[in-house]
């Protein structure tokens, strides 16, 4: 230990730099666990669907047209809070949102749990691990 505090005062800039560097990962690894809560795989998805539940796809309508999950409803990140009353009566039953990739999908997840859903989840990956799991797309 001592020698390792020797070193970090002879060595202040690569000390330094190797905490900043530490920091970052850890920021990082939190803010990917914390994406991650809620999140489920397409697999369980499509167990879920399979007992019901809704599929919301928070895309673009554009990006909706050209593919989505069979079943799902579209509905844009930016439209949720307009029709939460038309969702009421999927508020105690499992609701999967999702997106491209996950990002969109994770703060759509977050507002829905705020306004009383209670099985809110978020797909893993988004629609690109739908696809990479081989799994249909539908189109319009």
């Amino acid at each position: 230990m001592q020698r390792l505090l020797e070193y970090a005062t002879h060595h202040q800039p690569l000390a330094l730099f190797a905490v900043a560097a530490a920091t970052a990962v850890l920021m990082y690894e939190l803010r990917e666990r914390a994406r991650g809560v809620g999140a489920i795989g397409a697999q369980d998805v499509v167990r879920l669907m399979n007992q019901g539940a809704l599929l919301l796809d928070v895309r673009s309508a554009e990006d909706f047209a050209a593919g989505h999950i069979r079943g799902a409803r579209s509905v844009p990140a930016e439209q949720l809070t307009g029709i939460v009353d038309s969702l009421k009566r999927y508020k105690d039953k499992p609701v999967i949102v999702y997106c491209e990739q996950g990002d969109s999908a994770s703060g759509a997840m977050r507002e829905l749990s705020q306004l009383g859903f209670g099985q809110v989840a978020n797909l893993r990956g988004g629609l690109r691990a739908w696809r990479a799991e081989q799994l249909p797309v539908a189109r319009d």
